[in-house]
């Protein structure tokens, strides 16, 4: 199976659109090189020094966006993020933007490698509603998606069932959240 991602951003929208230009380059270039798709890992360095080279020179701006990578290819699932110093990592589970800090000590209380893709939707969908801040933040649609073994390694928005199973869970765990702050 080849290796087929996705990828996601959060920041500016139009530094966003440039990497993403960029990251489709570098993968046309390595299939024409070498007849194969680009791996996952190979395509996060690649953007990432590509990142890091506009943190060097005064007369460029350096990105405003972190870039998420992901792919099931024949090593399996990999998931990899890079922020605008062009720093990249391979993850289990992370989180960009806004709230990234309270969302990663949420998803590093998870046990990743023992649950199915459709409990991790459901816990995603969860961390989502809980650090949502009704008061500062926006409305938010909740969008998810998956790539894995039981999609053909394909990138896809989760079937409508799975979907509303991971909105229901979400909301449960948000009301008995602020059921329990009530008690106190």
């Amino acid at each position: 199976m080849s290796s087929i991602g996705t990828g996601a951003v959060a920041g500016l929208i139009a530094d966003a659109r440039a990497l993403a230009e960029t990251a489709r380059t570098e993968a046309s270039n390595y299939r024409a090189d070498y007849s194969a798709p680009i791996p996952v890992r190979h395509l996060a360095d690649r953007l990432g020094m590509y990142l890091h080279a506009y943190t060097l020179y005064s007369f460029v701006r350096p990105f405003g966006c972190s870039v998420m990578m992901a792919a099931y290819g024949e090593d399996g699932p990999e998931l990899f993020m890079a922020d605008p110093s062009g720093v990249h990592f391979g993850y289990y589970g992370c989180s960009i933007g806004k709230a990234r800090q309270s969302a990663k000590t949420e998803i590093e209380k998870l046990k990743t490698s023992e649950l199915t893709c459709a409990e991790l939707i459901k816990e995603a969908a969860k961390i989502i509603y809980v650090i949502h801040d009704e008061v500062k933040d926006k409305e938010f649609e909740l969008e998810l998606s998956w790539v894995g073994e039981h999609t053909g390694g394909r990138h896809q928005l989760v079937p409508k069932d799975v979907h509303e199973a991971a909105e229901r869970y979400a909301k449960a765990a948000l009301e008995e959240d602020s059921d329990s702050d009530e008690a106190m």
